[in-house]
């Protein structure tokens, strides 16, 4: 099992420790670093940063929202950093939900979640292997563009840039049973936002036949500290956030997420006390066993037992959100 860090996104501006602590990992022979975004900081700025300030350490971006950008603009920023980085870049993409989709992006969310991704990945695919221009007949991503209010000149482009590699991988953050199963047919990794290793029969359906190389690349947060309640706070206040407020009261992919862990009672006190108003209560009111089972904390002891059982399952990589390089230092020792 490989061992990733991953930065998130930006909170208020940017993280004056995120460049420190990705150096160090790439010294200590981490695998890859992620970045993301929300509705704030991009994911491929930061991303750029770091790989004109490290090596060897893959890149990637865990995830770039699909609604950002229309998937052949996305290409073009994974082709560019691929060529800048060496050949380091991996693209994870994620649809993100109605709220943010219509509300930020104000583009409508698709009717049919699962066609719209495919049609994304297979224009990424397209621009990659740069044998043909570029053509989609799609209901979501149609190239060229012929709607009603098309002027009627587009015309199938190949990129101008040869991309570095036609095979740069393509890894998706899917939530739902249907929308993993196909990850595992079009794409070349899945990354989950919350993994029980006590709970891997939730997703043993939608896994079936992996094909060799698939990366199953969760993150979960790390942190080495004597009193594992107070190192599980910053997991129930990301839960509490995701759980409560990314997403709407009857539709919200998460919380789903969280009730078919065994969790669904919770869930729901947690997100009508977050839609309250009631914030603090709602991040008290994340349950610490599901915080605990989707996370690494504690003393050092008790991680290395834990960490057994993440690699008991299909995870190929473990991303990890590390606030302090002591614990990058210790996960990297009980790894090798």
């Amino acid at each position: 099992m490989r061992l990733g860090l991953a930065l998130g996104y930006w909170g208020r501006g940017p993280d004056p420790g995120h460049l420190a602590l990705a150096r160090e990992a790439e010294r200590l022979g981490y695998d890859s670093v992620w970045t993301a975004e929300a509705w704030g900081s991009d994911a491929f700025t930061p991303l750029t940063w770091i790989a004109a300030h490290t090596s060897r350490i893959r890149l990637g971006t865990g995830v770039a929202q699909m609604a950002a950008r229309t998937p052949t603009a996305t290409a073009m920023h994974a082709l560019t950093l691929d060529h800048l980085s060496g050949g380091r870049m991996m693209l994870g993409l994620g649809l993100s939900g109605p709220q943010v989709v219509e509300g930020w992006y104000g583009r409508p969310f698709p009717a049919s979640p699962l066609t719209a991704t495919r049609e994304y990945v297979d224009t990424i695919r397209q621009v990659l292997r740069r044998e043909a221009p570029v053509e989609v007949d799609g209901r979501f991503h149609p190239l060229p563009y012929r709607g009603a209010d098309a002027v009627g000149t587009g015309r199938a482009l190949k990129p101008i840039t040869h991309p570095l590699r036609s095979a740069l991988p393509v890894l998706l953050g899917a939530e739902g049973p249907k929308n993993i199963a196909q990850t595992t047919r079009v794409a070349d990794g899945w990354l989950p936002l919350y993994w029980s290793p006590m709970r891997t029969d939730v997703y043993a359906a939608s896994l079936t036949g992996l094909r060799a190389g698939f990366m199953v690349a969760p993150m979960a947060r790390a942190k080495v500290c004597d009193d594992v309640a107070e190192g599980l706070l910053p997991v129930k206040a990301m839960l509490g956030f995701y759980i409560g407020g990314m997403g709407h009261a009857a539709r919200n992919f998460h919380a789903d997420l969280m009730g078919r862990m065994g969790f669904e009672d919770e869930a729901r006190r947690v997100q009508e006390l977050f839609l309250a108003g009631r914030k603090e209560e709602a991040v008290l009111a994340v349950p610490d066993a599901f915080a605990d089972e989707i996370s690494l904390v504690g003393p050092r002891e008790r991680i290395a037992e834990r960490l057994e059982l993440w690699r008991a399952g299909p995870v190929t990589d473990l991303l990890v959100t590390a606030p302090d390089p002591h614990t990058l230092r210790v996960l990297a020792d009980l790894n090798t």
